[in-house]
């Protein structure tokens, strides 16, 4: 067939006019798959499942999608006896003059439109071009900023999830923020599900929690940070980090996964918020779990996540019961902080039944830039919280000194409790 649509990648990422987006899908052997490709590429731009009159060629070469190719997996060129099914990658370019630097209208040409143009597929990668790209706020802070902001230049940092997630008073969020920070832990944020409920609001929180941080400062010379969690709808998100900027928040969290990276963005650009935001993962496996639909984590959590201003992305590791594919959590690390033209780097947060004896693996695999997100290990350590926090952090240093843990236990009592509790992998 002749593909009406199609051009080459070369000559489309050259223009600087389009994205371009792979999708991998199956579909049955002998099936029309440039067709399909087709009827895909046009129906989320100019058309739809019928012919239209109106469309001029204009149109088609200004707004309609293009296919940049198509690939079957594995690549293979003679026919496979008794296949059914085969593999294909595909690859469409969008002009993105079609959709601007909205993030809900990207994703609605990306994974949107009728039932009757769009296809069974998984985007799993995006190529944006440099000006388009520049469009996004990208991170305020980045992995710089983010360790001169904290004072910890070098090693990995802690950061603890107050536990419980929800049901008390501002005051003992406090006490358990305080008895937290005493052992040296450098972010404190609120538990994903706490957000502004009647008996916790926001601006309480903020105050209980500031005066908890500033007394164990005044104890230890240690000023841990407090994250907030601001989410909540629009306009209550823009109040809640302004109003947290002038209480003195050190930092905002976000799930950005419900509140929408529009929102994101929205918090990252505005001049008046100056916090590092943490982008929170929660609800992300409806979106990245299917084979067949939604996107890939790399694509959701990373990439457009750091393009949507996250200072921090928290995702999970393999290794606390998430059957979360290694390589995956390993190339999402990479992805948030290697060079993207002039975008700051994202710091990658993993979290998910972090323990000490996790560190030294973490820190392996994922490297030195890094945020150890540690909750039930630090509020549930048999000497207590305090203690929980000093055994995360001594694991920390020992690490970053090249000493082994068992060793490093030796001297800190908090850290061989926690070992012999929760042992090393």
């Amino acid at each position: 067939m002749a593909f009406t649509s199609y051009a080459a990648p070369e000559e489309l990422l050259g223009t600087g006019r389009y994205v371009l987006a792979t999708y991998c899908l199956q579909a049955p052997s002998g099936a029309d798959i440039g067709r399909l490709a087709e009827k895909f590429a046009v129906g989320q731009t100019v058309g739809t499942w019928v012919e239209l009159p109106t469309i001029t060629d204009q149109m088609r070469e200004l707004y309609q999608g293009k296919i940049a190719g198509i690939q079957d997996v594995p690549p293979r060129d003679i026919a496979a006896d008794g296949q059914e099914q085969s593999f294909f990658l595909i690859r469409i370019a969008f002009p993105h003059i079609n959709f601007g630097r909205s993030f809900a209208a990207l994703l609605t040409t990306l994974l949107g439109n009728d039932a009757s143009t769009s296809v069974q597929a998984k985007l799993v990668d995006l190529h944006f071009p440099e000006e388009y790209a520049q469009q996004f706020p990208g991170p305020k802070f980045g992995i710089k900023g983010l360790r001169e902001k904290l004072q910890v230049p070098k090693r990995p940092l802690l950061l603890n999830m107050i536990k419980p997630c929800l049901g008390f008073t501002p005051e003992t969020g406090a006490e358990i923020f305080y008895a937290t920070a005493l052992g040296g832990v450098d972010i404190i944020k609120d538990d994903e599900l706490l957000t502004n409920p009647s008996y916790l609001p926001v601006e309480e929180r903020i105050k209980a929690y500031t005066q908890a941080r500033d007394r164990a400062y005044g104890e230890t010379g240690k000023r841990t940070a407090y994250f907030v969690n601001i989410t909540d709808r629009l306009p209550d998100m823009l109040e809640h980090a302004k109003r947290a900027a002038d209480l003195g928040a050190d930092g905002l969290m976000v799930n950005f996964v419900f509140s929408g990276l529009d929102a994101l963005a929205a918090l990252a650009a505005d001049p008046q918020i100056q916090l590092p935001i943490l982008a929170h993962y929660a609800g992300s496996g409806p979106w990245i779990e299917s084979t067949s639909t939604g996107m890939d984590s790399l694509v959701y959590l990373g990439k457009l996540a750091r393009l949507a201003g996250a200072d921090i992305v928290l995702y999970n590791t393999p290794y606390g019961g998430y059957p979360y594919l290694r390589s995956k959590y390993m190339q999402m690390a990479r992805l948030l902080s290697q060079p993207y033209y002039s975008i700051r780097p994202a710091m990658p947060a993993v979290g998910g039944g972090v323990t000490p004896g996790m560190v030294p693996t973490l820190v392996k695999e994922l490297g030195m830039d890094l945020v150890l997100a540690a909750g039930g290990s630090i509020q549930g350590h048999p000497l207590g919280t305090t203690s929980g926090a000093k055994a995360m952090l001594q694991a920390i240093e020992a690490v970053a000194q090249g000493l082994d843990l068992q060793t490093a236990a030796q001297e800190s009592p908090e850290l061989r409790i926690a070992l012999e509790k929760w042992g090393q992998i």
